[in-house]
């Protein structure tokens, strides 16, 4: 990997210095570990220009992942051009996996055959991992526009983006009528039942909604049931942006009344079958529902999750909605929800009981209205890092120094956009 540390990127480490480093420096050390390990061991620019990002001890580019990656670095975007051109080298070659295959949620650098080429599902050399889920989709758009809310540019919307955008909206009308879809996945040596798709690799039954199907969740485990309300909450700010890309930036009627349209049912279908009750009879958001009547009363470390709602901009912070939701799922209503000596905060099936992510409780500090709650996750993060600067993946809430996975880019980056929350440093989101 290059190191791709600009004079930008040097001079905002030197800006969070100021503010951090004389009441929290190790916040700060943390902090300059994170934002340039991105950098210096995850980017490579590969000979078209385009930007290929792994997700870290994974040999792989996860299409979420990688927006998760460089987010922070739009905060400067607009005045280092060595950082707007890495970024919009990513948007470009994010858009052409899109392109070869929208189901996919990961791919390789080169079609070298890596990853899962044994899976029972159309696999490509090029593709590590072929599980498909909404936000994989969602993210690659969104930082296409959130590009142009920082930077001014309108660089990103090129005939691929157009092409990108075409193949996304086929699957997403595809899928809100699952039975229709050709998509299939099996894992015949999956050592976890989520690990692979149920119905010999259709999936759960479900009813049609309105909304969209999703076969995994951002964990990369199994949906349960296949209407992943945090997902279709993403997929209608994404439609949104959309709308305004093809109402205003490049003119396309036809284009935008079809977006519009899909936009419309899968918020009516959030509406109509996402919202259940918690044990205290308060309206909230279901996390997963079939249509059928059943549903998932939790949130998932990974994002998007429930409490990310405001994050993806769905919602505002002081959404009635969104308070009741949150308060029940930073609670033990949810069965993800761990408290220890050490953390407490939202875990995920896909790593042991009592493991808390760093990703949640970074979702969690930024969700939050108060400063105070901001600073105590912070506090949190630094002293249970294992002395490694670093972010994990899981961290057993008892015994800090256990963990999953030592290095994992997208924890590191969320630690970033977390503190440069709390130092309102933010990236901006919508044209308000």
């Amino acid at each position: 990997m290059n190191n791709h540390l600009s004079k930008g990127t040097l001079n905002f480490i030197d800006k969070m210095e100021k503010l951090s480093k004389k009441d929290h420096p190790k916040w700060f050390e943390i902090f300059k570990h994170c934002f340039t390990n991105t950098l210096e061991t995850t980017v490579k620019i590969l000979p078209d220009q385009t930007t290929y990002i792994l997700t870290g001890d994974i040999p792989a580019m996860w299409l979420r992942d990688s927006v998760a990656q460089v987010r922070p670095y739009l905060v400067y975007a607009k005045e280092d051009d060595e950082i707007k051109r890495l970024i919009l080298g990513l948007i470009q070659r994010q858009m052409d996996f899109i392109i070869k295959d929208p189901y996919a949620n990961a791919f390789n650098e080169t079609a070298n055959k890596n990853g899962h080429q044994t899976d029972v599902t159309a696999m490509r050399p090029d593709v590590w991992e072929r599980k498909y889920e909404i936000d994989s989709l969602c993210y690659p758009l969104q930082l296409a526009y959130l590009f142009y809310l920082n930077t001014g540019e309108i660089t990103p919307f090129d005939q691929r983006f157009i092409d990108a955008v075409l193949a996304v909206l086929e699957v997403w009308e595809c899928e809100t009528n699952h039975t229709h879809s050709t998509y299939r996945f099996e894992r015949k040596e999956a050592s976890r039942a989520s690990d692979t798709l149920s119905n010999h690799g259709f999936g759960p039954d479900f009813a049609v909604t309105g909304m969209t199907w999703s076969g995994f969740r951002p964990s990369d485990d199994a949906t349960h049931y296949p209407y992943l309300i945090p997902s279709e909450q993403f997929a209608v700010v994404v439609l949104g942006y959309l709308e305004d890309i093809f109402s205003e930036i490049k003119p396309d009627e036809a284009l935008s009344v079809r977006i519009h349209l899909l936009k419309s049912k899968i918020q009516a279908g959030i509406d109509q079958f996402g919202l259940i009750k918690n044990a205290a009879g308060e309206v909230i958001y279901a996390y997963e529902v079939d249509g059928l009547g059943h549903f998932s009363l939790m949130d998932d470390a990974n994002i998007p999750n429930l409490i990310s709602s405001p994050y993806l901009g769905y919602c505002k912070k002081d959404d009635v909605r969104y308070l009741k939701t949150r308060k029940t799922l930073l609670s033990q209503e949810n069965p993800y929800y761990y408290e220890g000596k050490y953390l407490s905060g939202i875990g995920s099936s896909h790593t042991p009981e009592n493991y808390v992510w760093p990703i949640a409780l970074a979702m969690q500090g930024m969700t939050s209205q108060s400063k105070l709650e901001q600073e105590k996750i912070l506090d949190v993060l630094s002293n249970t890092d294992a002395g490694t600067f670093s972010m994990h993946e899981g961290i057993d809430v008892d015994h800090p120094e256990h963990f999953t996975r030592e290095w994992f880019s997208w924890a590191n980056m969320m630690f970033c956009e977390l503190m440069m929350e709390y130092y309102d440093l933010r990236i901006k989101i919508n044209k308000d």
